[in-house]
């Protein structure tokens, strides 16, 4: 079994027939946090329930997935049979209403024609044709399944090229981050000589003073801890995708790592262009952990 990387979003059909009987199998899912399945059977094919579910569940691993099943039988040979309970109700209706509404008596045909009172009811296949049937239809399933994987398989692949842009994006921002030069105790200690000659300028502090003063705000600033964690997951990130299988919730959990690390960075940002940095920071995260939703 391949291991690439796959979406939960996906669509299968299948069909097929036995004598007697034709059916659909439509499967689709879409995002979820775990394995959901919904089965929309026909009737009379409850006892195929456990076996679809069994097949779905071996296949997939993740996502919100709806399983359809429609069977037509032949037409041909079918009886036509009076339910005798809803002829009742209705010619119980018409004897309590005759004579309070002004209308002429209702003809054996308008009777017959309302809905309920005549059905058309299957002439039963012999066991056998059934057993068939539901073979026949367990093969579909299975076939609509493989075509799902195949269609979640390329929609994943789509959005492991989208993730590898936005991993590139993240890594560039860290290195504008890291390369930032006022991040250096240098840079602050003249930023702080500039401000104080702003404020006053019979203020008078010793250069010991301002050095002190310049390293406890670089040491306030130091982002050194969060560039190194963001380029841990930046790796780690890389290596799940390439990796592929069902590493969807890893990836979300490294999403929510990434984005921890790039609040912390913008709250200890120094200058206006380090922000900015962290802002990009943030809007590449931001779109990285919106596709990573979508992995199973």
């Amino acid at each position: 079994m391949s291991h690439s990387l796959a979406s939960m979003t996906g669509y299968a059909r299948a069909t097929g027939a036995v004598s007697g009987a034709s059916f659909s199998c439509e499967v689709k899912s879409v995002n979820g946090r775990g394995l959901d399945i919904r089965l929309r059977l026909a009737p009379g094919f409850d006892a195929l329930e456990a076996d679809i579910r069994q097949l779905i569940g071996k296949m997939v691993s993740r996502g919100s997935v709806t399983f359809n099943l429609s069977v037509e039988r032949d037409g041909a040979g079918g009886d036509l049979l009076v339910n005798r309970q809803a002829l009742a109700t209705v010619l119980a209706a018409i004897e309590e209403l005759s004579g309070t509404i002004p209308a002429a008596p209702p003809s054996l045909d308008g009777i017959l024609a309302l809905r309920g009172v005549l059905e058309q009811r299957d002439r039963p296949m012999s066991p056998e044709a059934e057993e068939s049937l539901s073979a026949a239809i367990l093969d579909g399933v299975s076939q609509a399944l493989v075509d799902l994987i195949v269609a979640r398989r390329q929609e994943g692949s789509q959005i492991a090229a989208v993730l590898l842009d936005r991993l590139l994006e993240i890594e560039t921002c860290v290195a504008l981050a890291e390369a930032h030069p006022s991040r250096s105790r240098d840079a602050i200690l003249v930023r702080l000589r500039q401000q104080l000659a702003v404020l006053a300028d019979d203020i008078t502090i010793t250069e010991d003073r301002l050095a002190q003063e310049a390293l406890l705000l670089a040491t306030k600033a130091d982002i050194r801890e969060e560039l190194d964690r963001l380029t841990a997951h930046i790796a780690s990130a890389r290596q799940l995708i390439r990796g592929g299988g069902a590493v969807g919730r890893r990836l979300d959990f490294l999403a929510q790592e990434f984005n921890r690390e790039a609040n912390t960075l913008c709250s200890k940002s120094n200058a206006v262009e380090l922000t900015a940095i962290g802002l990009d920071l943030k809007a590449a995260i931001d779109q990285l952990r919106e596709q990573m939703q979508n992995i199973e």
